[in-house]
């Protein structure tokens, strides 16, 4: 742990500038895990979520992550409660593309009509007339990817929408797509112990596109008794989940990490992971170690 922690620890990841005008702090915050259980409807405690998300920003967040199917909408409305009016550093993103029946049920909607709707009412529960940035949530197979773009870039020509991202999509989608526009971020299932999304990860640092890891913490069996997570944590004096925040942040430097929680504790320990300074031999163990 670097001896200079600070009272905005997220400040120590570094910088990324989203679309190359977007300055954020690397280490965000992922607001999925504020709404209620399978991610549907209010929280138990939506006081609690409220100060969590003041509390996130107070510690150097400026990168929020949330989506319309969070709840549906309750992640945004909690974020608009915790801090609208937002800070002119503070960036947050939002998602369309999903579709709910009900808690942990997810399904891609790509039509034009619905993604038209879904971001027009995301600017509403944000309290926003513009959101720094916009995700395909998932490309649906059954509609034609121009037109699910296609929604995105006229919002985009009508000041809605300032850039445009992509989730779980593969080098040949994201070629594809920049070919009918630009693209700023990518957001893929990407951890220390899953990296399946490693040649899309290499492309965007080739092509210094923002890549933004969901599911972040996963450690998988790196964090065995007796495993290398557990070896270097009796070493740093940190956890494993901190380890994992910390690998990321060293893997690449479009790396942009948004680890969620509805814990307060949990929150403090996560930022607090932008301090943690691997060394150049424990950071290829992990990498080795997968």
């Amino acid at each position: 742990m670097s001896p200079h922690a600070s009272n905005q620890p997220a400040k120590a990841s570094g910088t990324y500038r989203i679309g190359g005008d977007l300055p954020v702090n690397r280490l965000g915050y992922g607001s999925m895990q504020l709404a209620g259980p399978g991610v549907w409807g209010m929280p138990e405690d939506p006081a609690e979520a409220v100060r969590v998300l003041r509390r996130a920003v107070e510690l150097g967040v400026t990168f929020i992550d949330t989506a319309d199917s969070y709840g549906p909408f309750v992640c945004e409305m909690l974020i608009k409660e915790a801090l609208h009016p937002y800070a002119d550093d503070l960036v947050i993103a939002s998602k369309a593309g999903l579709v709910r029946g009900g808690p942990e049920d997810w399904q891609s909607l790509g039509l034009p009509k619905y993604l038209r709707q879904q971001c027009e009412m995301s600017l509403r529960y944000l309290g926003l007339d513009c959101i720094p940035l916009h995700q395909l949530h998932r490309i649906d197979p059954e509609v034609p990817f121009e037109d699910q773009l296609g929604v995105l870039i006229q919002f985009q020509q009508e000041g809605k929408i300032r850039h445009i991202g992509l989730s779980e999509v593969t080098v040949e989608q994201i070629e594809t797509a920049r070919q009918i526009t630009p693209i700023a971020t990518v957001q893929n299932l990407y951890n220390v112990s899953t990296r399946d999304a490693e040649p899309v990860l290499e492309y965007c640092e080739r092509n210094d596109l923002g890549f933004i890891p969901w599911y972040p913490m996963a450690t998988g069996d790196l964090a065995r008794p007796g495993g290398p997570l557990e070896t270097i944590s009796a070493e740093y004096g940190a956890t494993p989940a901190q380890l994992a925040l910390a690998w990321l942040l060293r893997r690449s430097p479009v790396m942009l990490p948004i680890p969620g929680t509805s814990s307060m504790a949990h929150l403090e320990e996560n930022l607090a992971s932008a301090e943690v300074e691997l060394t150049d031999d424990w950071f290829e163990t992990l990498t080795r170690a997968s």
